[in-house]
């Protein structure tokens, strides 16, 4: 029988703090039960054979869902949704930050309210200072880029009904942002006041280089508001350079004094070439994206799954091995089904 809720963890080099995670989520007590789904996303250290040995010891269905190299934390995510088997599906970091005490909070909401997404506004967000001005930032391009209310806090700590997760699952592109997403399908959502704990060890992998990405990808990938804004600074570009041309001429029929110099000629040259650069870093930005689209670049790729007895269905795990894409997964699982048919017989 499926789940009431599902824990979906990515991970990336966290041998040593997933393991005390996972026994903290097993020692909840949630009606309807619930299941673990951990993604390793490429580590380069012990998580993966430390997330195999949980599975040995698992007292709740447990799955591990190994990608065959670092795509990034949302991709991992998508991943993990897709095998997850929850009426729920709650998002936690792998450091221990996002206490599951707190998860259930956001479940027990959501379930109460019938919302589909509630995400966890930090009391007190416990980041190095950048990540959280990083943070801050990637709010305000999200105010302007999405749909969706002014000031609101999204936060990779939510949780969302299994038809929300399956629908934002559907999504192949390789950059996907899952907030944007998840504001494509639905704006029954809504926030509570969690708190947000000291990492368990270690710091956090998350780098400046995997900030700007998201960045890109919540300014770039779901939103015009980029090319529209090009296009306003091109247009007041243009309507400054008539402007000095005017003056050019006014100065020189009025004969006020030199109006022209190579100062003024490479000032002007200068800010017309940097904002052509700019345009056209835009539009290589977009046609790049589009361009990895439509070859099919992976969201990702998953290696090998692991799972306890009951965390699985035994299809399922015939059939995610070798593809990343859903569309494959079901058409592959569908072919399976049909051919189970017909060994049936009329």
């Amino acid at each position: 029988m499926a789940p009431a809720l599902s824990f979906v963890i990515p991970m990336y080099n966290s041998a040593g703090t997933i393991a005390a995670l996972v026994h903290d989520i097993e020692n909840l007590t949630i009606d309807g039960g619930h299941e673990i789904v951990l993604v390793d996303d490429g580590s380069s250290d012990r998580t993966l054979e430390v997330a195999r040995d949980l599975v040995r010891t698992a007292r709740v269905p447990l799955a591990v869902i190994a990608h065959a190299r670092n795509f990034g934390e949302h991709n991992a995510v998508l991943t993990g949704w897709r095998h997850a088997r929850g009426a729920h599906i709650v998002n936690l970091d792998d450091d221990g930050q996002n206490p599951p005490a707190e998860a259930v909070r956001l479940w027990e909401h959501a379930r109460a309210s019938g919302l589909d997404i509630v995400f966890g506004n930090y009391e007190v967000k416990r980041h190095a200072a950048w990540r959280n001005a990083g943070s801050w930032l990637t709010n305000r391009i999200t105010d302007l880029a999405l749909d969706k209310p002014k000031g609101f806090y999204l936060s990779s700590f939510r949780c969302v009904s299994a038809f929300v997760a399956s629908e934002v699952a559907r999504y192949a592109g390789p950059y996907p942002y899952i907030d944007g997403l998840l504001l494509q399908v639905t704006q029954r959502i809504d926030s509570i006041t969690v708190r947000h704990d000291e990492r368990y060890q270690g710091q956090s992998g998350y780098t400046f280089r995997r900030l700007v990405r998201l960045w890109l990808s919540a300014w770039v990938n779901f939103s015009l508001l980029p090319l529209r804004t090009a296009t306003i600074v091109g247009l007041m570009t243009a309507a400054g350079g008539l402007l000095a041309f005017v003056l050019v001429v006014w100065l020189w029929t009025t004969d006020r004094g030199p109006a022209y110099g190579w100062g003024w000629v490479m000032a002007t040259v200068l800010v017309f070439s940097g904002t052509q650069l700019v345009l056209l870093g835009l539009m290589g930005e977009y046609l790049g994206r589009m361009f990895l689209t439509v070859n099919q670049r992976p969201q990702s790729v998953v290696r090998d799954v692991i799972s306890s007895s009951d965390a699985l269905p035994s299809n399922q795990l015939e059939t995610v091995r070798p593809t990343s894409r859903p569309d494959r997964v079901e058409g592959r699982a569908e072919r399976l089904e049909n051919q189970d048919l017909s060994k049936e017989g009329p």
